[in-house]
């Protein structure tokens, strides 16, 4: 049974928050532990996590949520947009009324979620942790575009018989497309690696090995590689470590390096965790 948006910050809460035209499904177990806000990979749900909280523990406050038309119920919008998907952690964090800096995990398209979110914001972020995600890296060209319209033309006829489970978007092959090639623009050394270099708080990667889905031979080590000039500009961030387990298996098989990471950042805002 859905709750209310009303219900008191400390207590668990699961419910809808509305933002513009939409609406999220949102889990926030409350309580006076520092808040930790997951942000999802670009079409998972909540439920990755769910070996990250548990390797973290009831000490934490975890804030998760669905991005629009993803998971069982956050419903569709018209708007699709990274900024919109940057404007929902506004929402989600006004609606549970966290008022301390949270520490946001992200991974994915969500790693780069957070780092807009935390060079936006750095006093009201604690420090973030990104895993696999948030590279600064030219791969997207006229090719590689091609590649992902063609890629998601083809999951088009299946991924619709999946989504009464949640387990991919309500939203149509074209736009699961567009926003590829948007996350592709904005991953840019250009666009990105100014943002990694004017983050303040404390910045964890977690990196995988391996493959992702669409990508061939090295490729995804060669985007993996443009973390080093950020790494050497901005002190702030650091890798916490490499991961034997490929991009999709991370948060499944190796989510003890995301604790670390989330417990190291944690320490370096003086937050005991």
């Amino acid at each position: 049974m859905m709750k209310n948006s009303k219900s008191p910050a400390g207590s668990p809460w699961t419910g809808m928050v509305p933002v513009d035209d939409t609406a999220l499904a949102v889990t926030d177990t409350g309580g006076p532990g520092v808040p930790v806000v997951y942000l999802n990979g670009q079409f998972a749900t909540q439920g990755y996590w769910r070996r990250v909280i548990a390797g973290l523990g009831p000490a934490w406050r975890h804030i998760t949520y669905d991005e629009r038309a993803r998971g069982r119920t956050s419903q569709r919008s018209a708007d699709y947009t990274f900024e919109a998907a940057v404007r929902d952690v506004d929402a989600v964090l006004a609606a549970r009324a966290v008022d301390r800096p949270a520490l946001l995990v992200g991974w994915s398209y969500g790693a780069v979620v957070g780092a807009h979110w935390a060079a936006r914001n750095p006093e009201r972020t604690l420090g973030a942790v990104l895993v696999d995600g948030a590279f600064p890296h030219d791969w997207l060209d006229e090719a590689m575009e091609q590649r992902i319209r063609t890629l998601f033309r083809r999951m088009g006829w299946f991924t619709p018989l999946l989504r009464p489970t949640g387990l991919t978007p309500r939203m149509t092959a074209a736009q699961q497309a567009d926003s590829n090639i948007e996350l592709g623009r904005l991953s840019r050394e250009r666009e990105l690696g100014p943002v990694l270099d004017s983050i303040t708080v404390p910045v964890r990667y977690v990196v995988a090995s391996g493959t992702s889905l669409g990508s061939r031979g090295d490729e995804q080590e060669q985007i993996r590689a443009g973390l080093d000039a950020a790494t050497t500009r901005n002190p702030n961030i650091r890798i916490s470590a490499k991961v034997t387990s490929n991009h999709g298996a991370i948060l499944k098989k190796d989510y003890p390096a995301v604790v670390a990471a989330v417990r190291e950042v944690a320490a370096l805002g003086r937050v005991p965790g």
